[in-house]
């Protein structure tokens, strides 16, 4: 086998044993299957770049030389054909789609064959053993040694060229084996998934290269990120009739995120149909059954016949994806009744639609909420649910694929909530590395980890005999804000921001009370170790000294200065954990407006915070405590 970055450098030879120059690329005809050689690429004396026929002119090959048939002085050279490609230029370390894959991926390396005297084209190698070949290919053996003895071989990752897509260069005039997969031959839903693979310079370039139909469901499938810098990119009337040529409801919701200005100008471009059918969708709110169903819907008159309704829907078929149901309806535009499509084809021609329409119809109202009708049409089994206003008149319709794109919407909102990070589902499985399990420690023991780093800068500082009851309590707190941040986030399960202001202060109503009891109980518990477990004297009993008989200036050296400074810190210790429950409401409204803006939720950065809240508040008032207890020689609590 042969491999470029094996061949690139090495040297050229005439028939007369004469070094010409080095092999700097190599050209492919596109045209097949498996692409064969078709020139050679080297540099000569002074570095002036040479082109020649493979076939013609190449005797001999292998890894350590090239030798020529002819002499340097006979050899006519050649330039690069419209069908060719160089591939050190256009192929190594460039990024390609992997259209088998549906992946974006870096070429480290191409893997060449021997076929008689030709030379073939594989493949691309994309795994890290192409990585370190390109390095050093003594490395790569060592490494491969390594895995070999340990039961972990290193494998090729080759990439076939019928498999492979140029990103870096536009091939639409390159003449590509029947075979090739192309981007084009591709499913939308494929593309958008590779095209947010993509930085966005090259996202745009090939989302250039589709044809308008692509371009517009393509559009559809993306994020709604990458659809704003798409929308940009793009001039102002390339965007207009990409909108245009969207489903109306796909369209209405890029055009909402966009500022008013641009919006409205795009929205003049069009034509007047389109840009009615996408106003009348872009007053509704969003998350409602208005803002996803869409206006392309078959709506016919009771006393129609099935023959005129087919004939209607054959008028239609190119201007709407996916007829499920034909609507019947009054002169008013009010909905009667509807019937499938299958309940039409196995009509007679003659037969009225009223005879065959279904009366009793599940509908919902345009400020219903998208979840309600998304649950609504998996529960009855329906593949398109009415939305119709006060008055009964058919305003859209919410389809299956609106429905399930509600569903996983939900879920990842859901999955956001419990702290799951959205992005790494679908990653392939198996042993993750050392950065995942140090990430894993510290949202796990985040606690400990900011106790024991609190507690070194507290000693460094000379801080243990102000603060030596607060870092005895400190665990308290530090636990209290972990579990108070993800009961808080899990309420978001449950909280309806539709509702406002009266859903969170019942929230705030049960946390002030959770927060009332642990205070009053601390309190209790406070008072009851003063009095008993420590020894203290209790109220008019000796002097305000503590039992070695010290001033209460000397805290730490005995038993009661520990016990006394614990004392001091409970106080602040309370109040802190009282003013962590409270924020938890707080937590929950902040998480609701991130996530309403599609927004991203961290976990781990919502608790970091709640705890160094925690331990200011804590911190904070423990030095007032102490400033305090050792002015009045330790009298504060016991008299």
């Amino acid at each position: 086998m042969f491999y470029l970055s094996q061949m690139l450098g090495t040297p050229v030879i005439d028939s007369e044993g004469v070094e010409i120059g080095r092999i700097n690329d190599l050209a492919i005809q596109t045209g097949e299957v498996f692409p064969r050689i078709t020139a050679l690429a080297f540099k000569g004396p002074a570095k002036t770049p040479f082109m020649v026929s493979w076939r013609k002119y190449v005797a001999e090959f292998s890894n350590d030389e090239v030798t020529l048939n002819t002499s340097s002085h006979n050899i006519r050279f050649s330039y690069l054909q419209p069908d060719e490609i160089l591939l050190a230029r256009d192929l190594l370390n460039k990024q390609i789609v992997d259209t088998q894959g549906l992946k974006v991926v870096r070429v480290n390396d191409l893997k060449l064959s021997q076929s008689n005297d030709q030379l073939r084209l594989l493949g691309a190698e994309v795994g890290m053993r192409g990585l370190l070949r390109g390095l050093s290919p003594l490395l790569e053996r060592a490494v491969a040694g390594v895995g070999k003895v340990v039961r972990r071989p290193l494998e090729e990752n080759i990439i076939a060229w019928n498999y492979m897509e140029l990103v870096d260069r536009d091939l639409s005039n390159v003449k590509l084996s029947v075979t090739h997969r192309r981007l084009h031959d591709m499913h939308p839903a494929d593309i958008a998934d590779i095209l947010e693979q993509l930085d966005p310079q090259q996202r745009t370039k090939v989302f250039d290269h589709l044809d308008s139909q692509q371009a517009a469901e393509t559009m559809s499938e993306l994020e709604e990120e990458y659809q704003s810098d798409l929308i940009d990119d793009l001039s102002e009337s390339e965007a207009s009739k990409l909108l245009a040529s969207m489903d109306p409801d796909d369209a209405a919701d890029i055009l909402g995120d966009l500022p008013y200005e641009k919006a409205e100008k795009l929205l003049w471009l069009m034509g007047v149909q389109d840009q009615a059918r996408i106003r009348n969708l872009l007053g509704y709110k969003e998350k409602t059954a208005g803002g996803i169903m869409t206006t392309d819907f078959v709506t016919v008159s009771e006393n129609a016949t099935v023959a005129e309704t087919v004939e209607q829907i054959r008028g239609k078929s190119e201007e709407y994806d996916a007829v499920h149901y034909v609507y019947s309806v009054d002169s008013q535009g009010r909905l009667i009744g509807a019937v499938s499509l299958r309940s039409l084809v196995l009509a007679a021609p003659e037969t009225r639609i009223f005879d065959i329409s279904v009366r009793e119809l599940r509908t919902v109202s345009p400020d219903a909420d998208q979840e309600e009708v998304a649950e609504g049409i998996s529960k009855y089994d329906l593949l398109a649910m009415p939305v119709v206003d006060e008055d009964g008149k058919l305003l859209g319709i919410v389809t299956v694929d609106d429905a399930f794109d509600v569903i996983e919407e939900e879920h990842s909102e859901d999955l956001q909530i419990a702290g799951a990070n959205v992005g790494d589902l679908g990653r392939e499985e198996g042993p993750r590395g050392v950065s995942s399990l140090l990430r894993w420690v510290l949202r796990r023991e985040m606690w400990l980890i900011v106790w024991v780093v609190v507690s070194l800068l507290i000693m460094l500082a000379g801080g243990i005999s102000t603060f030596a009851g607060a870092l005895v309590l400190m665990p308290f707190v530090l636990i209290l804000a972990d579990n108070t941040v993800n009961f808080s986030i899990s309420d978001l399960l449950s909280y309806d921001g539709s509702k406002g202001s009266s859903a969170m202060a019942r929230l705030f109503g049960r946390n002030l009370v959770v927060a009332v009891v642990i205070l009053v109980f601390g309190l209790l518990v406070m008072f009851a170790l003063g009095s008993t477990s420590f020894g203290l004297p209790s109220a008019g009993q000796g002097e305000g000294v503590l039992l070695s008989g010290e001033p209460a200036t000397t805290f730490v050296g005995s038993l009661g200065g520990v016990a006394t400074l614990v004392l001091a810190a409970f106080i602040p210790t309370l109040i802190a954990s009282f003013l962590i429950i409270l924020a938890g409401v707080f937590i929950t409204a902040y998480s609701r407006r991130r996530l309403d803006k599609g927004k991203q939720l961290s976990n781990t950065s919502m608790t970091f915070a709640v705890m160094l809240f925690g331990l200011l508040v804590q911190l904070g008032l423990t030095y007032v405590m102490v400033e305090l207890v050792q002015r009045s020689v330790g009298t504060l609590f016991f008299g």
